[in-house]
């Protein structure tokens, strides 16, 4: 390495160049890895192809340094700088740390289940986190069932899952550790708060958005519907956002989940064949009805309220 900064001192002298690049070429002639590279690719270089080289081995340099301190103004955060031979010339590429592996990978995996109106923590729920008690095993079992059917063979119909129970037995967060899992291995999913999903669909009327709204959550390859039941529904909500949904699903043959406070009878005795007028319309009930049923079996989870102890 000394006969190299002999030389280049020697080269620069002779060329006349700035004190600017003999500042810059001290500072990389210092630097180990930039030492080792040469020395391992010397047979390639001529001490003219490191001089003509130096702007890119000032670059990773500094970069290094700025990698190395963790420092954000770096070219590229999260790229670790590093030094590669091109046609008789010394570049840099940015190669990719396995943290900013892990990062985006972990975002690739997020990004497959689309949470609307729902709690943060459902976006980390996971079934190795789900507590396990007799009364919420069958809910476990047949959720796992459920994901290696799916898995084994997508195409095929399977019913997703009623999950019935009362206020904070973990429904909610059964449904956001199957999506995960679901994402882990590929699969996209939806899941939403249904009353909030209402609210938001009457709003969208101003601006005429239901449509592509409605086209997204009714086509989307796995859907999990929160809370159903939970709030009073209008009959346009019932019948021409929920009715078209649930119709699309069944016929295209789409896995869809429930969660609910009522069971299958008390949905749609209580809360479906009623109209926010008053209105009693058992037929109109029953025809949604019939289409929750084919396209899920319901399971009832049973225990106290974990929302009190923030357990799931």
């Amino acid at each position: 390495m000394k006969h190299i900064n002999q030389h280049l001192n020697r080269t620069v002298n002779n060329q006349n160049i700035n004190e600017r690049l003999i500042q810059l070429m001290e500072v990389v002639q210092k630097d180990k890895d930039v030492q080792e590279f040469i020395a391992s690719n010397r047979e390639y270089l001529s001490d003219e192809d490191i001089l003509k080289s130096s702007a890119k081995l000032y670059e990773y340099v500094k970069e290094k340094e700025k990698f190395l301190a963790n420092d954000a103004s770096m070219i590229a955060p999260g790229y670790e700088p590093k030094l590669f031979l091109n046609h008789h010339f010394i570049d840099v590429t940015y190669v990719p740390t396995e943290e900013l592996i892990r990062k985006k990978e972990y975002e690739t995996v997020r990004n497959r289940v689309n949470a609307i109106s729902m709690p943060k923590d459902i976006k980390e729920a996971s079934l190795d986190s789900f507590n396990i008690t007799s009364e919420r095993k069958e809910a476990l079992s047949a959720s796992i069932t459920f994901m290696n059917d799916y898995l084994d063979n997508p195409k095929e119909f399977h019913q997703g899952l009623y999950l019935y129970g009362t206020f904070g037995v973990g429904k909610t967060y059964l449904l956001g550790a199957i999506a995960n899992s679901l994402a882990i291995k590929g699969v996209k999913s939806t899941i939403l708060h249904f009353p909030t999903f209402c609210v938001e669909m009457k709003q969208s009327i101003k601006d005429d958005s239901v449509a592509s709204k409605l086209d997204s959550v009714k086509k989307t390859p796995i859907l999990m519907l929160d809370d159903i039941g939970a709030d009073s529904m209008s009959t346009w909500i019932r019948d021409d956002i929920l009715g078209v949904i649930l119709q699309y699903r069944m016929q295209e043959k789409l896995p869809t989940f429930f969660s609910s406070n009522l069971d299958m009878k008390q949905l749609e005795e209580e809360h479906l064949r009623f109209s926010q007028k008053g209105d009693d319309e058992p037929l109109k009930a029953k025809r949604i009805m019939e289409r929750i049923k084919y396209l899920s079996k319901q399971i009832t989870m049973i225990g106290e309220n974990r929302r009190l102890d923030n357990e799931f």
